[in-house]
């Protein structure tokens, strides 16, 4: 988990997520470095939108969160067939990520 968040510091930060600057973060916090899992995590998000990527999973919690009492049933079951959506594209996003944490 310390590898994504180095990456996430990375970003917010607005320096460039790579080998070199994952290493940096996670040395400077006294983690021992595995090369081949910074190597892994920069490979998987390649191509990502992290800004995109973040804001999904925001909008996934808070839809998660909201309350569906008194809504119609029929509602109801859209508001499923959305979540499960948005889950199948979350978990598409996160494919490469499954790398890291095996």
């Amino acid at each position: 988990m310390e590898y994504v968040y180095a990456a996430m510091l990375l970003h917010k930060a607005g320096q460039k997520v790579d080998e070199a600057n994952v290493k940096k973060v996670l040395e400077s916090a006294h983690v021992k470095v595995d090369d081949a899992r910074a190597k892994a995590l920069v490979a998987a998000l390649e191509g990502v939108n992290i800004e995109e990527a973040i804001e999904k999973a925001a909008v996934a919690q808070v839809a998660a969160a909201a309350p569906s009492a008194g809504a119609p049933a029929e509602h109801k079951v859209d508001e499923k067939k959305k979540a499960a959506e948005e889950k199948k594209s979350e978990e598409a996003a996160a494919a490469g990520l499954g790398a890291l944490f095996g």
